[in-house]
């Protein structure tokens, strides 16, 4: 069955800092790169560059993007990147949206604010908005001729396999999903999230995504997508739920039917790789998460920001781990994840930055996982 290198990564908001992450990730060279999503931010860069202080960007640079070539100046402020660049050089990558590629929070045909840009204050003018940032996504990304955009649709849900040692799902959380529920952000208790009806994937993606699992004879299985799949309780008391709506915690009732489909279809090795958060993150996935002596049925890996969010604190544990037993790690540097997945077991080292206020910053592992082979459950290395 051989083996696979593979590093995951996320978030790269230029304003936010250099990329020393990729500089790291081009001298081990993987097999492949993973990109889950925010690969550009739309959102304006300040005039001064911010934590970069590069003055010198396009005019474009300092609006929202809206045009279609507002989006293609961004992609190209980004590509000149010499550490991106060089990552691009040594692999491979294989790369899926998530929000900022379009707009902050969208979901389906629904942008995050509806009141203020022009560009969003219809249904048409948004999907419009949508069209010109799917088209310059394919333009500048690594994909197949079944990905080129129709207008506002494009399908980047894929399936590929590294022979029999690994199939990748690679899954769109963003163009299908119903609206987050309880107005979005955090909430506590919501019985909307809660409905079995609503889905993050849709249902053509759904059923796909299902029949993946139960046609599978792969060692691993591993889900490529954008945002956090376990639950993350906000709040200690025990009668105060509360999650993020924009995550898988916002829609139940599909990770009910994922999670009921890998026991179903006797998946080997399930295991999950999420961007989106800008902190990493290794997790259990409970068969049900409001018991903590549940059955651990999965793995899910999250890694921490490229560059979103500046340089963090390395001292950071998120406090929410006390509460939530099947978090496992949280770290609040900038970096990526390296795995080495083997038949035996997928390793996975969290790399975390001094700092990406400057180009050159020291890398180190933060920590170490491994998950062997039919064996549900991570297991600390270091």
């Amino acid at each position: 069955l051989g083996e696979l290198t593979l590093a995951f990564a996320s978030c790269q908001s230029w304003a936010d800092g250099h990329y020393p992450a990729y500089a790291d990730m081009a001298a081990h060279a993987p097999d492949v790169v993973f990109h889950l999503g925010d690969y550009i931010y739309e959102k304006p860069i300040p005039v001064d560059g911010g934590r970069r202080k590069t003055a010198a960007t396009p005019v474009s640079a300092h609006r929202e993007c809206a045009t279609l070539d507002d989006y293609r100046d961004r992609y190209a402020l980004y590509k000149l990147d010499p550490q991106l660049q060089a990552a691009h050089r040594a692999s491979p990558f294989i790369t899926i949206f998530d929000d900022h590629e379009v707009d902050n929070n969208w979901a389906g045909g629904i942008p995050q604010d509806t009141k203020a840009p022009e560009w969003n204050d219809t249904p048409e003018r948004f999907l419009a908005r949508r069209a010109n940032a799917f088209r310059a996504y394919y333009e500048n990304m690594p994909l197949r001729r079944s990905s080129i955009p129709s207008g506002p649709d494009m399908r980047i849900f894929r399936r590929l396999s590294w022979g029999r040692l690994a199939n990748f799902h690679m899954l769109d959380t963003r163009q299908y999903r119903d609206d987050q529920a309880c107005d979005d952000g955090w909430d506590s208790n919501c019985a909307e999230a809660n409905d079995p009806s609503r889905t993050i994937t849709g249902g053509d993606q759904e059923r796909w995504l299902l029949k993946g699992f139960r046609d599978s004879e792969a060692r691993w299985d591993i889900l490529g997508q954008q945002v956090f799949f376990a639950t993350r309780d906000g709040k200690e008391a025990t009668d105060d739920h509360n999650v993020s709506m924009d995550s898988w915690d916002g829609y139940a009732g599909s990770r009910d039917r994922v999670t009921a489909a890998w026991q179903d279809a006797g998946v080997r090795n399930p295991v999950v790789l999420t961007g989106d958060v800008h902190k990493h993150w290794a997790a259990d996935i409970k068969a049900d998460f409001t018991d903590p002596d549940s059955e651990v049925i999965g793995t899910e890996l999250v890694t921490t920001s490229i560059t979103s969010g500046g340089d963090g604190d390395g001292a950071w544990s998120d406090p929410i781990m006390a509460w939530n037993p099947h978090l496992r790690f949280s770290g609040n540097q900038r970096g990526y994840v390296r795995t080495l997945v083997t038949k035996d077991s997928l390793r996975a080292d969290f790399r975390s930055l001094d700092r990406v206020t400057t180009r050159g910053s020291a890398i180190r592992t933060q920590a170490t996982f491994e998950v062997a082979d039919r064996e549900r459950g991570l297991h600390r290395v270091r």
